[in-house]
């Protein structure tokens, strides 16, 4: 999960860019980069941290140009080095760079393919250097100018040759930017536009609310298997690069990733969550139908849409029983266990009247790896509650996800083969209650009928694209743990291209 925006304009795009990563950090959290583009050279700027601490006022001025794009990152590999951070950039042909949201199943072949075949060098463990390089090399056969046909020829080559979940923004020096997303459009990416004095000014962006904070207007999602191709006079092409597409995005956006004021795919977030929450409140009331439920609470900040709509249809009182401090990072992505359980204490704090002597019942999104529900549900009990209840707006999280978000172990996954029962017990409720699979396709599906199928495959273990087996799931798991063993601290080195990483204060 990584959060990417694409901007081409009349005037300089460094603050639009920064505005709009600012409203994507709950993407990522890891790093932030932004490139632009100014008379044919590139300007860097990327490091590890958020992006209110990576860019400072030095490193703003230093980002010149009306085209750009930027990133923020969490890694899924286990690596946290700034090597990795994007964009990347390669210089032949013409100059191109690239950020990149989800991930390519079959990177390991390709990196060696790209090696072998295409004769070009990888110098990270990132599957985003790989996309760009087989990018690059692709568009390294359509000669020394490029038409848009050229652009969308060369993208249909690489559907062909990359598999996985993947949506990304790229700018070509001379050329323009470009973005595309997969033919099973299973990561999200939006285009707006707006209206200036000087003309229209395009954007690309991994979700709507990044449009809206700068101003601009959702146009439409980018459609699986679809190029977008911005040209330095402002023009915009568009072409679905090939004929093997289906609609099917990943549905645990809705449930967690995004915010809940995008839209994506035309659902509208906040309102699938609204359905999400009467769905399980009728579940609630099908199999507790004589609940003795004094209080709904939902765990803060993505399960309160849903724990408000389910109150309402309970009839049961809807009340904030935890605080969040704000300065602490999302504990879903953040690394290591240890880290993540160690956090939970530091991020909420309960609200001692609200559980004292009462049947809680507490709410959530999702639970992934169970570490957090344990605690806090014991923050919960000690807090004085008589009874505690946890409710999940998802379904059980039994399979890992090999599309881009962070869940690569099945062991760590709290709900792999085990019952419900089962995990009830590891997370000392007094009852558990999860989202019925078929309710949650629904709760979004009614939303936009269109849209008939979505990737689930950390529910179901159905893995749309193919090819992914248990051989697969092995190997990855024992990558991303050998990754996480070697920790941040590898001496991997990167090539700076006018990239400040100092890391002195400056406002």
């Amino acid at each position: 999960m990584c959060g990417i925006a694409g901007i081409m304009a009349h005037e300089s795009v460094n603050q639009l860019l920064f505005d709009s990563l600012t409203v994507l950090q709950h993407r990522g959290q890891d790093a932030a980069g932004i490139m632009t583009c100014d008379k044919g050279r590139f300007y860097l700027r990327k490091s590890n941290g958020l992006a209110r601490d990576v860019f400072r006022t030095r490193h703003m001025k230093n980002l010149f140009g009306n085209m750009g794009i930027g990133h923020v990152r969490y890694p899924t590999a286990g690596s946290s080095t700034e090597a990795e951070s994007q964009p990347f950039y390669v210089n032949s042909p013409y100059g191109i760079a690239l950020a990149h949201n989800g991930n390519l199943t079959n990177s390991e072949a390709l990196s060696e393919e790209v090696f072998r075949t295409d004769l070009r060098h990888i110098n990270t463990n990132s599957d985003s250097e790989v996309l760009l390089n087989i990018f690059a090399h692709e568009l390294s056969k359509q000669g020394m100018s490029l038409t848009p046909d050229d652009i969308f020829a060369a993208i249909g080559r690489l559907y062909e040759r990359c598999e996985g979940g993947y949506a990304a923004v790229a700018m070509i020096s001379g050329y323009g930017l470009v973005g595309f997303r997969d033919p099973n459009a299973i990561r999200p990416i939006v285009i707006g536009q707006r209206e200036t004095p000087q003309g229209m000014e395009y954007m690309i962006a991994s979700e709507s609310v990044a449009l809206d904070v700068v101003g601009f207007e959702l146009i439409r999602d980018v459609q699986p298997g679809e190029a977008v191709y911005l040209d330095t006079q402002g023009q915009l092409h568009t072409r679905v690069c090939t004929s093997k597409t289906q609609l099917s995005p990943c549905i645990f956006e809705h449930v967690y990733l995004a915010r809940p004021d995008s839209i994506m795919d035309g659902i509208n977030i906040y309102h699938a969550r609204m359905q999400m929450g009467e769905k399980l409140a009728e579940k609630i009331t099908r199999v507790m139908p004589k609940h003795d439920i004094d209080v709904v609470i939902p765990i803060p900040d993505t399960s309160r849409t849903s724990a408000l709509e389910l109150a309402q249809h309970l009839g049961v009182t809807y009340r904030e029983g935890f605080i969040k401090n704000r300065y602490i990072g999302r504990t879903f992505i953040m690394p290591g266990q240890t880290l993540r359980k160690k956090s939970v204490r530091q991020k909420l704090n309960a609200i001692g009247m609200e559980f004292k002597g009462k049947n809680v019942l507490l709410v959530d999104d999702s639970i992934v790896r169970g570490t957090t529900c344990n605690e806090i549900i014991m923050m919960a009990r000690d807090a004085g509650a008589n009874k505690v209840y946890f409710a999940s707006a998802a379904p059980p999280v039994r399979y890992p996800n090999v599309y881009g978000i962070d869940m690569p172990a099945a062991k760590e996954l709290i709900a792999h083969e085990r019952t419900e029962d089962e995990i009830c017990k590891l997370i000392g409720a007094d009852w558990l209650v999860y989202q019925d699979l078929d309710d949650l396709i629904d709760a979004c599906k009614e939303l936009n009928p269109a849209v008939k199928q979505f990737d689930c495959s950390v529910f179901n273990g159905e893995y749309i694209t193919g090819g992914i087996d248990q051989t697969y799931l092995n190997n990855l798991e024992k990558q991303r743990n050998d990754a996480a063993n070697k920790g941040s601290d590898s001496a991997d080195s990167a090539i700076e291209l006018h990239n400040d990483n100092s890391t002195e204060t400056e406002d």
